[in-house]
């Protein structure tokens, strides 16, 4: 029986955790878990599983639930956060929480030996030059659950790490990948949202649709498999069947396939390195799906993601302000504060403002990260 604590559990990834560890109640126990501003849906959570330790972020979340729920335990904001993920029956950490808030309890997580399955890339994008050493001084592991990266992982498996020369990471294009640079000029929320392939939290479907999630990942491919940026490639590949890919340096091409399933990673990264049946799981027909499609991303429609590639080249404290001041333009657009093509300007002109720090300290990310928000917030007048 594994015990998890899971951060983030009313979005798309921690309801499907959901659904994962329901499926499998012998295998399985949520020990504790954490909402941000969804308490209905933490509510049907808790009446459906009796989770003894959750965490909130608003005090009147706190004291209401406190008051409701005698018999559980509650804890507040960022310090509860890392309360949770360091509980001595925790042995994993699945870290769901959207965007650069989710870095401190990952931190403390490591610290505290447990193990990681990350879904917040943003960990790694932001701070990859402090976990990758912490996790390995720690000795603990360090699972992938995005669903490129769990292929690569899966891919690499029985592989010696010289031996592969390159990282193919697929791409559905997101919302708009059919569309003229005339058209996104006035592309909706509504329209921005409408994901082909993948059912996700409304953050990560934007920065599906701006390419920014596939910059993210790029990035956290390089702390993740220790590749350098010009061996890791982008193809578009609209079916989301070819999760991801890896070349060999005898030119073998290693791929792992599914349908596009976000609890199929998930899963994994909670039963690594042993596979267990995945409930009510779709399987893959190739013979129907009958032809697979996949081309070079237009980076003159799609500028977040040569821009993603030179934040990480960078390096520093250069792919902080990338995530900073994306995760600020992506907010603006959904509140129809700016247009969908200046998300990707305000990124640009925030990484052209921004002087480099080589090896950013935690404290120094903390600020930067407020800098870049702040930044993009000014440029619209705000």
């Amino acid at each position: 029986m594994k015990k998890i604590t899971v951060l983030g559990v009313t979005g798309s990834i921690g309801t499907q955790t959901i659904d994962v560890v329901t499926g499998h109640p012998d295998e399985f126990e949520i020990v504790a878990m954490s909402a941000g501003h969804n308490i209905k849906k933490l509510e049907e959570i808790m009446n459906q599983i009796p989770v003894p330790h959750i965490c909130v972020l608003e005090q009147k979340d706190y004291d209401y639930l406190s008051e409701k729920y005698p018999d559980r335990h509650f804890y507040l904001g960022q310090e509860g956060l890392i309360q949770i993920s360091t509980l001595e029956e925790t042995e994993i950490v699945l870290n769901a929480i959207v965007g650069f808030a989710g870095l401190l309890p990952t931190i403390e997580a490591i610290k505290a030996g447990k193990d990681i399955a990350l879904a917040n890339k943003e960990t790694l994008v932001v701070a990859g030059h402090i976990i990758i050493p912490l996790a390995k001084e720690y000795g603990i592991q360090l699972l992938p659950v995005d669903s490129e990266h769990s292929a690569i992982f899966q891919s690499m498996h029985g592989e010696y790490l010289r031996e592969i020369s390159k990282i193919i990471l697929t791409c559905s294009g997101g919302s708009f990948r059919d569309k003229s640079l005339d058209e996104l000029k006035d592309a909706t929320v509504e329209q921005a949202l409408n994901h082909p392939n993948w059912s996700m939290g409304a953050k990560i479907t934007i920065d599906s649709a701006t390419l920014v999630n596939k910059g993210l990942e790029v990035m956290e491919a390089k702390w993740l498999f220790d590749v350098d940026y010009d061996d890791i490639e982008v193809l578009i590949h609209p079916e989301s069947v070819v999760h991801s890919m890896i070349e060999c340096t005898d030119t073998a091409v290693i791929g792992q396939l599914g349908t596009p399933d976000m609890r199929l990673p998930i899963q994994y990264a909670l039963t690594y390195p042993h596979r267990i049946p995945l409930i009510n799981s779709k399987r893959l027909s190739l013979s129907d799906i009958g032809t697979l499609h996949f081309y070079k991303p237009d980076t003159e429609r799609f500028k977040a993601l040569p821009l993603a590639y030179r934040a990480g080249r960078i390096g520093g404290s250069m792919p902080c302000v990338f995530n900073g001041a994306n995760e600020e333009a992506n907010q603006l657009f959904r509140d129809g504060k700016i247009k969908f093509l200046e998300i990707v300007d305000l990124i640009e002109e925030a990484m052209n403002a921004h002087t480099v720090i080589e090896n950013p300290s935690l404290d120094e990310l903390i600020k930067i990260d407020a800098e870049a928000r702040a930044f993009v917030r000014k440029r619209v007048g705000l």
